[in-house]
C-alpha cells in the first residue's frame, strides 16, 4: 500500500455538490484513491510520499470528452488552413491514409503530453481510420506508457465515395471486419470497474461516413458489452443538408430512428440541434461534447450550450482533433468554452438587455464543464471532483508567476480568465505524469523529435 500527502495549496477546488473551494487545502491519498480532503493542518502528517503545493491552485483532473490524437501529425497544413469542415477533411483523408501504427503510437503521447501539461488527466479518443496495418491497439500502448486515462473510442468509416459517402473508398473498412475488431477490442481491454485506465468505446464515426446498418449493429453490440457509444452529429449546415437529402431526417432524428439515444450516447459538437432536439437529448440522457476552437476553427458554429445545460443535458468539453484546433490544450478549451458561451450571448442581444435573471456563464461554470461535466459525459462516477473514495487525479498550477499577477484575489477565476499556462503538476491515480512543468514518462524533447519527422514524412508523402 502507498499512501501520498498532498497539502498546502493556496486553493482546493474541490468541484463537489456543495462547491467547495478550500483554503490551504490538500489530499490524503491511499493507494490512488482519496481518502481524505480538507485543511492541510487537519490531514495526517506523514505519508510515503509528500507533495507540498504552497502558492498553487489545486484542481480536479480535466476531463478530455472528444479528441483525434493522430492529427497532432497534421496541424496548420496550408491547403486546409482555411476550409469548412468538408473540404477539410477531403484535403485530410489522403494523407491521413498514409499513416502506420509507429505514427499512430508517437501522435498519441504527443497530444496525452500536451493534454498533461494542460491539466487533463482522462482523454477519450475517437481514431476512426486504420490504414497500413494500424489498430486501436497502438494507441492504447502509448496511453498505457503515459500512465493517462484512456477512453478509447474504436472509430470506424463504411460508407465510402463509391456509396455516396464524403470518405474515399481507401480509408474506408467492411463493417464485418469492424464489428469483429470492436468485439475483440472490447473483450481484450474493456475495464468497466472504478478506476480503469482502459475502457473501449464505439464509435462509427459520422452520418456521411458509415451506413445506418453498422450505427444499428454497433448500438446493439456496445449494450450487450455494456460499454457507451460516441458519434459525430450536427457539427455543421452541410452535415444537416446530408443527413436530410440520404437518410429523410435532420441529424438528431436519424440518430433516433438507428438507436442511437440514451444514457450510454454522447455526441461530438452537436451545434444544430433545435428547441425539440435539446430536450430530446435531456430525455433520453444523451451526452454533448462541446468543442469551441474546432467550431470556430472550422467556422461550423455555436453550440447552443446555455440551452442545453439549462434542459439538464449532460455536457463535457473537447479539445478535438488537433487539426482542426490545432492544440491539445484542455485548460485553453475552458477558457475557450466560456468566451465563446459570452460572444454568443453578445450575438442574442444581451448587451442590450436589461433582465437582471440573464447571467454570462462564469469561470467556474466553464471549469465544472470540464470536470464533473466531462466525467457525467463519459458515465464515470470516479473521476471529475476531488472527494473522499474517488481517483486522485488532480492538477495544480502555481500562481507566482507573472501570468497572474494582480489577478490573486480569485485565483479560480484567474485560471481561466487569464491567458492559459502549462500546470506545473499532474496526477494520475496518485502518480505523477507531469512534475515542476516536465514530463515524468517520456522525454519531451526527444519525443518533439520524433513527432516532427513522421509529421514531415506524412506531408511530404514519402
Amino acid at each position: 500500500m502507498s499512501t501520498l500527502l498532498v497539502k498546502n495549496a493556496s486553493v482546493l477546488v474541490s468541484m463537489d455538490d456543495r462547491q467547495r473551494e478550500i483554503p490551504e487545502g490538500g489530499l490524503f491519498v491511499r493507494d490512488g484513491l482519496i481518502e481524505q480532503v480538507g485543511v492541510s493542518s487537519e490531514l495526517p502528517q506523514t505519508a510515503d510520499e509528500v507533495l507540498d503545493l504552497k502558492g498553487a491552485l489545486l484542481l480536479p483532473g480535466l476531463v478530455n470528452t472528444h479528441h483525434h490524437f493522430y492529427q497532432t501529425l497534421t496541424r496548420a497544413v496550408p491547403a486546409a488552413q482555411d476550409a469548412n469542415l468538408f473540404h477539410w477533411l477531403k484535403t485530410l483523408y489522403p494523407i491521413w491514409g498514409r499513416m502506420t501504427p509507429e505514427d499512430i503510437f508517437i501522435s498519441t503521447q504527443t497530444a496525452l503530453a500536451e493534454l498533461a501539461l494542460s491539466g487533463c488527466t482522462t482523454a477519450a479518443d475517437h481514431l476512426y481510420l486504420f490504414p497500413n496495418g494500424a489498430r486501436l491497439d497502438d494507441e492504447i500502448a502509448a496511453a498505457q506508457e503515459m500512465g493517462m486515462r484512456l477512453q478509447a473510442s474504436r472509430g470506424s468509416m463504411s460508407l465510402g465515395e463509391s456509396k455516396g459517402g464524403l470518405p474515399p473508398d481507401g480509408v474506408v473498412d467492411t463493417e464485418e471486419n469492424i464489428l469483429r475488431d470492436s468485439q475483440r477490442l472490447i473483450q481484450r481491454y474493456h475495464d468497466p470497474k472504478a478506476g480503469a485506465f482502459v475502457q473501449i468505446v464505439l464509435a462509427p464515426c459520422s452520418p456521411f461516413s458509415v451506413t445506418g446498418e453498422l450505427m444499428k449493429q454497433s448500438a446493439a453490440l456496445a449494450r450487450e458489452s455494456g460499454v457507451h457509444l460516441h458519434t459525430h452529429l450536427a457539427e455543421t449546415e452541410d452535415e444537416q443538408e446530408f443527413c436530410l437529402q440520404k437518410f429523410g431526417y435532420r441529424p438528431v432524428p436519424y440518430m433516433q430512428s438507428v438507436d442511437w439515444v440514451g444514457e450510454d450516447v454522447w455526441f461530438a459538437h452537436a451545434v444544430y440541434a433545435n428547441e425539440q432536439e435539446v430536450q430530446t437529448f435531456a430525455r433520453t440522457g444523451c451526452g454533448v461534447a462541446h468543442c469551441p476552437s474546432s467550431n470556430m476553427r472550422l467556422a461550423s458554429g455555436i453550440a447552443p450550450v446555455k440551452e442545453y445545460l439549462a434542459a439538464g443535458v449532460k455536457v463535457g468539453l473537447g479539445v478535438d482533433g488537433s487539426a482542426s484546433n490545432d492544440s491539445s490544450h484542455m485548460l485553453g478549451e475552458v477558457r475557450q468554452a466560456m468566451l465563446l458561451a459570452r460572444l454568443k450571448e453578445g450575438i442574442t442581444g444581451f448587451s442590450r438587455s436589461d433582465d437582471p435573471g440573464r447571467k454570462l456563464m462564469t469561470a467556474r461554470e466553464a471549469l465544472r464543464l470540464a470536470t464533473r461535466g466531462g466525467a457525467a459525459v463519459l458515465g464515470r462516477s470516479d473521476i471529475g471532483s476531488l472527494e473522499v473514495g474517488k481517483c486522485a487525479d488532480f492538477c495544480a498550477i502555481d500562481l507566482n508567476r507573472l501570468d497572474y499577477a494582480g489577478a490573486l484575489h480569485d485565483p479560480v477565476a484567474a485560471a481561466v480568465f487569464c491567458h492559459p499556462v502549462r500546470v506545473d503538476t499532474t496526477y494520475v491515480g496518485g502518480k505523477p505524469v507531469v512534475r515542476e512543468g516536465r514530463l515524468v514518462p517520456v522525454d519531451e524533447d526527444k519525443l518533439v523529435e520524433r513527432h516532427n519527422r513522421a509529421a514531415r514524412r506524412l506531408l511530404s508523402g514519402e
